[in-house]
């Protein structure tokens, strides 16, 4: 079983940044896609990023792309999300998860681990 911890969440002013962290108990953290998604109150859960086993490739949200930055530490268990440029319409609950690659990115429903979930509020 492969447990994902998000941390980095928090309270920010518009126009700021924010990283956040997703850090993987298993030992075979390069062999799965990584994704970020986020969930609005009363909004179904969107994909925000993901990132390749390698790190090598990476898809972004039309919302994210320009703003946001997917990256991982292969040796250190761990994906990253640089959040610049923060509008209030990024508040969301944000979560991190893990999935088999394929030939193409994975749908929501491919991704088979899924952390708890980290708090972002931005202010205006």
């Amino acid at each position: 079983q492969v447990q994902l911890v998000e941390s980095g969440g928090g309270l920010v002013q518009a126009g700021g940044s924010l990283r956040l962290s997703c850090a993987a108990s298993g030992p075979t953290f390069s062999s799965y896609t990584m994704g970020w998604f986020r969930q609005a109150p009363g909004k179904e859960r969107e994909s925000v990023a993901a990132i390749s086993r390698s790190g090598s490739s990476t898809y972004y949200a039309d919302s994210a792309k320009g703003r946001f930055t997917i990256s991982r530490d292969n040796a250190k268990n761990t994906v990253y999300l640089q959040m610049n440029s923060l509008k209030p319409e990024d508040t969301a609950v944000y979560y991190c998860a893990a999935a088999a690659p394929g030939r193409s990115w994975p749908s929501q429903w491919e991704y088979a681990y899924w952390g708890q979930g980290t708090q972002v509020t931005v202010s205006s």
